[in-house]
């Protein structure tokens, strides 16, 4: 998974650089975004996004980010430091976990794997904690190459089709 991840940062380095360089030159800031995210085993980590907020507000680049996925991009540095896998579910705040209120212990199993830059609970079109615990548990217990490939292929195109069409 690690040698894939550098495989494609090569291969994204010019997206890479030309994200990272609109970015310097117009958001006037910090190119990177770091969060402390709660990983496998309930262990911290550190992610990284691209910026895609200013003062509390989404940019109009940042909107463009998102919507693509290219945001999520810098997480193969994750996977490269081996905190995060391709497909998972979402590493989540800690506030996230204590406002959804996953703290549980009959949640602990959401915890026993990596977190993905993508997973099934991001290809719902409804926002709902109890559909996205079930569809996280649910790749948990059904996890798989084949899986994780379907997931990966329905993940890249969202962007140009959006969520209900996959």
């Amino acid at each position: 998974m690690r040698v894939l991840a550098i495989i494609l940062i090569i291969i994204l380095s010019p997206i890479l650089l030309g994200v990272s360089f609109v970015l310097l030159i117009f958001a006037k800031g910090k190119v990177i975004f770091k969060q402390k995210r709660v990983g496998k085993d309930k262990i911290e980590i550190i992610i990284f996004k691209f910026r895609t907020m200013t003062n509390n507000k989404v940019t109009p680049f940042g909107r463009i980010l998102r919507k693509t996925g290219i945001d999520e991009l810098p997480q193969l540095f994750n996977i490269v430091k081996g905190n995060m896998a391709f497909v998972g579910p979402r590493p989540l705040t800690q506030s996230d976990i204590d406002r959804l209120e996953w703290n549980d212990e009959k949640f602990s199993n959401r915890w026993s794997v990596k977190p993905g830059i993508t997973g099934t609970a991001q290809l719902v079109t409804v926002c709902d904690k109890n559909l996205s615990m079930r569809e996280d548990l649910n790749y948990i217990a059904n996890k798989s190459f084949k899986l994780d490939i379907k997931i990966l292929l329905k993940s890249m195109l969202v962007p140009f089709v959006g969520k209900g069409a996959v």
